[in-house]
């Protein structure tokens, strides 16, 4: 341990937060605006606004009662965004400046559910779970209409594409959709076909077709005119949003004939283009593997020419509308992050692990997000080749696999296994070369796993499905789960952690057990080799982390701090520090030398499952059960620059403030003492101008002069010199000053100053009976001296 301490040149002291990667959308409507810019999504209380581009929220906005956002929606002209709370109040927006217009009652006696804006922008519609449909005026803000006679909840209002014809379509829970006059506030029609929930309402341009569809698993065609059925499509799986396509981007998705064409998002998964005329598909989106899958919704930017669609994992994605090209993508909610690693040769991209069988892989730089399906189950941990292309993660499916990382950032799947007889909930790669990788799982089985010869060669084309592997080793480690495996620097020995509380040293690659590290009360989530020394590091449920000897297996050291389970621990410094991480979501960084725990970061606030440091050992990344994923930066050394420079910055002030005072001038010494916040440099300053023979004079021509923020902070430290007898005169005689020559309008502005006077009056009431007590003494003094005073002795007769 020392020769490595003596190859480091410095310790780590700081962490601080340099990118966060937080939830902005949990479920709900999503909307674009016309030119397909900005997302708008709901996130609980919050409405976020996401710039494209750059993947960023550029605002959050949250109604002044806190509660949950039932529904909202954008006007066709992007100016007016008006959102309904769960307390029953409609807010309107000025979105770009993240500023409240307008607030007002929604009337409806329960939560609004659904609302939509006419196609001028100046009329809403509101739909409520009391069954009411309600109109209002956006410029005058008030109500124009109270429809009733919905069954149940209103879940979903639109207006009629002509403003002329003043028509609002609502559907309830009855299935049906109701036809609203707004001109004589009556209900023209009611279309009942549907025997499921209607999702979604669309207009062909002309105004004289509409589109329906439903959970019942058909569209359905409707004449205006007439409001009958002109045609019902089958489209096989339960729709939840549906899109007509404008002509010219129906014919770029291999339509040979004009007409009306839709597009469909459903349970299935996929984007799916028919034809109203024949209710034949005409296009089939390639299908996405894995659980939540299924869409949620649908919506087309036309000016922008995108399509947004949401999957029920809360991803959002961005296709061209023309070819249905994927264009970006977006997590939107991960749930419980369970692992992250960096990944790349330069740390360019990281991979999360969340309670999803899909992988999300962000650019840093960037944020853009991919999303990886392969597994059939949550994703339970993570790890990395020594080189960062490669990447292996493993499921409560039974499997490991392999991914690749390609120049251009793209990643896929090149390689899988299975043997497990249960969930895999560890793995860990080869440290020298890429040559194997180790799981271990609640089997109670360890596997050793190499890499097939085709696989380390970059040129295999990995459209050819991925390569299987074989199991090498297989050995029964423990009594209970294994949490955790590690592999040795020199890829020669093994460790395994354990539920049953026990460590375990093996050799490579025939899996001999070495020994036991026995000592932790509770399970073993975490096991981590020394990068330097023959040093095993262990995290526990018991709250602590150990260091063992690998040459005799014994304890060398033991970190408590935690004050719960401690789930990570990670090796940085080269060897000389430890990072762990806690269900108490901190993380903690020691010294192993002094066993000191130099600093306590908290920035999550759930179990911190996920701790990985990068190659340069300058950055750390922490995913945690609250849903963020969480970059830090090492800002030691810009911490210790700062330091410095402050010191050197209070060096050279001191040596003006000696100059300042031993010329004399005092209001430019006060100052700058002032400017220092040293109490002591201050009252260093007032004792000197006391010391002058003209002192009542220069230390009132002095302090009249200051600002106003330095006489209040001169006031502070008053405070300070008050509470002790040597210093109180100079204290008294700056307040002296101050109640003279300070109107009382003014005193009563300074800042604190009811606690100042609190703090004052006290320890002055105690000086002045002080000094009555001193006057008193020296009066009874005084009076003894003078009674004291022997009479005039007679004078002496004169001599004869």
């Amino acid at each position: 341990m020392a020769g490595a301490a003596a190859g480091v040149s410095r310790f780590k002291a700081n962490y601080a937060i340099k990118r966060k990667i937080e939830p902005f959308y949990k479920g709900g409507k999503v909307q674009l605006d016309q030119a397909g810019q900005h997302i708008f999504c709901v996130c609980g209380t919050r409405l976020n606004v996401l710039e494209v581009a750059s993947g960023a929220v550029l605002q959050s906005m949250e109604q002044e009662d806190q509660e949950d956002i039932t529904a909202f929606d954008l006007s066709p002209d992007d100016e007016v965004l008006v959102t309904a709370s769960r307390a029953l109040l409609l807010a309107q927006w000025a979105w770009r400046e993240g500023s409240i217009t307008c607030l007002w009652k929604a009337v409806h006696t329960a939560p609004v559910a659904t609302m939509a804006f006419d196609p001028t922008s100046t009329l809403l519609a509101t739909g409520g779970c009391d069954g009411a449909v309600r109109v209002w005026d956006i410029v005058q803000h008030y109500g124009t209409h109270h429809l009733r006679g919905s069954p149940g909840v209103v879940h979903l209002v639109a207006f009629h594409p002509d403003p002329a014809r003043l028509l609002l379509f609502s559907s309830a829970a009855d299935a049906a959709i109701r036809v609203w006059s707004l001109q004589d506030q009556s209900c023209l029609a009611v279309l009942t076909a549907h025997y499921s929930v209607v999702t979604s309402l669309v207009f062909s341009a002309d105004g004289h077709t509409m589109l329906s569809s439903g959970r019942d698993k058909i569209c359905i065609v409707w004449d205006l005119q007439s409001h009958q059925a002109m045609r019902t499509v089958p489209v096989f799986e339960s729709v939840e949003a549906a899109v007509l396509l404008p002509e010219e981007l129906a014919l770029e998705l291999g339509v040979k004939s004009p007409g009306l064409y839709f597009l469909t998002a459903g349970n299935q998964g996929m984007l799916r283009v028919w034809d109203a005329a024949s209710g034949q598909c005409v296009y089939t989106q390639p299908q996405l593997t894995g659980p939540g899958q299924e869409l949620t919704h649908c919506t087309l930017a036309r000016t922008g020419g995108l399509l947004l669609s949401v999957t029920a994992d809360h991803n959002l994605m961005l296709y061209e509308a023309r070819s249905l090209q994927l264009h970006k993508q977006f997590a939107g909610y991960s749930e419980e992050v369970l692992d992250v690693r960096f990944l790349g040769p330069e740390d360019s991209h990281i991979v999360v692990a969340s309670n999803s069988p899909c992988l999300k892989v962000f650019e840093l730089q960037t944020l853009a997000c991919q999303i990886l399906p392969g597994h059939t189950d949550i994703i339970l941990a993570l790890d990395v080749f020594q080189k960062g292309w490669l990447f292996a993660s493993c499921a409560k499916d039974q499997t490991v696999r392999i991914w690749r990382m390609n120049k251009a950032g793209k990643v896929a799947c090149v390689a899988q296994g299975s043997g497990h007889t249960h969930s895999v909930g560890t793995v860990c790669c080869s440290r020298l070369k890429e040559s194997f990788l180790v799981t271990g799982s609640q089997d109670c089985t360890v596997k050793l796993w190499p890499l097939p010869e085709p696989l380390l060669s970059r040129s295999t084309a990995s459209n050819g499905g991925p390569v299987l592997l074989q199991a090498q080793a297989t050995q029964r480690c423990h009594d209970k789960d294994i949490n955790s495996v590690a592999i040795a620097p020199n890829d020669k020995l093994l460790a395994t952690g354990s539920q049953d509380r026990t460590a375990k040293l093996w050799a490579l690659p025939q899996c001999q057990l070495l020994g036991v590290f026995s000592g932790h009360r509770r399970g073993l989530w975490c096991v981590q080799f020394s990068p330097t020394d023959q040093v095993l590091a262990t995290a526990s449920a018991d709250g602590t982390v150990k260091l063992w000897a690998l040459k005799d297996f014994s304890c060398l050291k033991t970190f408590e701090g935690h004050d719960a389970s401690v789930l990570k621990v990670a090796f940085v410094s080269r060897g000389t520090q430890l990072l762990s991480s806690g269900s108490d979501g901190l993380l903690k960084l020691w010294t192993i030398k002094n066993n000191e725990c130099v600093q306590t970061l908290d920035a999550h606030e759930d179990k911190v499952w996920g701790l990985h440091c990068s190659q340069l050992d300058d950055h750390a990344l922490t995913g945690s059960s609250d849903s963020r994923v969480i970059l830090w930066k090492d800002v030691t050394e810009e911490e210790q620059a700062e330091e410095q420079a402050k010191q050197e910055v209070q060096v050279v002030k001191q040596q003006e403030l000696d100059n300042l005072l031993h010329e004399q001038q005092y209001l430019q010494a006060l100052g700058l003492a002032i400017s220092l916040d040293r109490t002591h440099t201050v009252l260093t300053v007032i004792q000197a101008i006391h010391r002058d023979p003209e002192a009542c004079k220069k230390l009132e021509t002095t302090v009249l002069r200051l600002q106003r923020d330095q006489k209040e902070a001169l006031l502070r430290f008053c405070i300070t010199w008050n509470t002790n007898s040597r210093h109180c005169h100079e204290a008294q005689a700056v307040l002296g000053v101050l109640l003279q020559h300070e109107a009382p309008e003014e005193l009563l502005a300074y800042e604190g100053l009811q606690a100042a006077l609190e703090a004052l009056l006290p320890y002055t009431e105690r000086h002045f009976q002080r000094l009555s007590r001193t006057l008193q003494a020296a009066t009874f003094l005084d009076f003894l001296w003078h009674n004291m005073k022997l009479s005039p002795l007679p004078a002496a007769p004169p001599a004869l």
